[in-house]
């Protein structure tokens, strides 16, 4: 009996202490971002270390019984998605299109001068040029120039706009 019980002993220990490659693991095995490390940005509501490329570098735990072989524990680096920002805040923006939309502001704030010098010499495109401004901007069409994010000022939902392209589109089969 004390035989089974240090030799199911030794197995758990062995199978407990298993190594890994922790970047091929499934969802569910890992948490990213590691909760107990500060790698949000509270400014921006972004991983810190997010580049022009749209990914971050965030350390992540693996499940306890996962040694990751890269770093000889259970935290391992891991790239994320994250959207970049460049100091652009949409409510900036917004209120530069509501008040002064119709001499361009919005446009020449978020670097497109030439629209910008079109809206100020058509007092913003007769005005409907300043409320289409006004709707795209508020739904995150219009973004930047650089090609960067909004900076959003409260924590929740996003507009995430799905584009379609020649990548995109649905391929025809033989057999339809």
């Amino acid at each position: 009996m004390l035989k089974y019980i240090l030799l199911s002993a030794l197995f758990f220990i062995i199978v407990q202490t298993a190594t890994y490659d922790c970047s091929n693991l499934l969802m569910g095995q890992y948490l990213c971002p590691d909760p107990s490390k500060n790698q949000i940005d509270h400014k921006t509501q972004q991983y810190v270390g997010c580049d022009r490329s749209g990914i971050a570098k965030v350390w992540c735990i693996a499940a306890e019984g996962i040694e990751c072989e890269t770093t000889r524990n259970n935290t391992f680096t891991n790239d994320m998605p994250c959207k970049w920002t460049n100091g652009y805040h949409l409510d900036t923006v917004l209120l530069l299109s509501v008040f002064t939309g119709m001499f361009g502001m919005d446009r020449f704030y978020l670097g497109y001068y030439g629209i910008g010098l079109l809206k100020v010499s058509t007092l913003g495109g007769f005005f409907i040029g300043q409320l289409v401004d006004i709707i795209l901007i508020a739904l995150q069409i219009v973004r930047p120039a650089d090609g960067s994010h909004y900076i959003i000022p409260y924590y929740g939902a996003v507009v995430e706009i799905i584009r379609s392209d020649n990548e995109t589109y649905r391929v025809p089969k033989d057999d339809w």
